[in-house]
């Protein structure tokens, strides 16, 4: 790896380790093995290849939570049945990537301050709701922008109340069969069997 790769691994290690806002520059090029100099060289600041270390922690997690899910779910599994295994999983990979979890909560707090931040999250969570309405619906992510805007929504809220839960009390948060039973309950559907 080059410089690049490695401060950008390095950001990702302090991200998980030390949390977005205690990490310094000098954090990450202990972490690194780089020098002071290659931060500006190549990410222009540490706030932008912060940035990068958490959109690419994120990225990470769709791709590993979108290939574990079409193992898991095939296309043609019922929606309720399909919206179980998927909530199943995501829990499942809860403890694998509690410190990137943790890393966007705590930059919840700080948004006020980091306008750019805000900006980049901002347009990743759009990605993500479209990601979402794709993975629940077994749909191509493109042309479906009023299910991006609805499903996906709705699935993110979900997303973010399972992971705060799961991050107080994991013994305690929901499982892919409560949120599947809490929605069939909600839509008046029956219980299958």
């Amino acid at each position: 790896m080059g410089h690049r790769e490695d401060l950008l691994a390095g950001a990702k290690r302090c991200l998980y380790e030390k949390g977005y806002m205690r990490t310094t520059a000098r954090d990450i090029v202990a972490a690194s093995g780089t020098n002071l100099g290659s931060i500006g060289y190549h990410y222009g600041s540490k706030d932008a290849l912060m940035q990068q270390a958490l959109l690419e922690s994120i990225e990470g997690w769709g791709d590993e939570l979108s290939g574990a899910l079409a193992e898991a779910v095939g296309n043609r599994a019922a929606p309720p049945e399909r919206f179980e295994a998927i909530w199943t999983r995501v829990v499942d990979l809860m403890e694998s990537h509690r410190m990137m979890w943790a890393a966007n909560f705590e930059i919840l707090a700080y948004l006020d301050e980091l306008p750019e931040i805000r900006k980049v999250l901002g347009a990743a969570q759009d990605e993500g709701r479209s990601g979402l309405a794709s993975i629940f619906l077994g749909l191509p992510e493109e042309g479906n922008e009023h299910l991006t805007g609805t499903v996906g929504a709705l699935c993110q809220a979900l997303l973010l109340g399972v992971v705060g839960q799961w991050m107080l009390d994991p013994d305690n948060a929901p499982t892919g069969r409560d949120l599947a039973e809490g929605m069939r309950v909600l839509m008046g559907v029956p219980s299958p069997g």
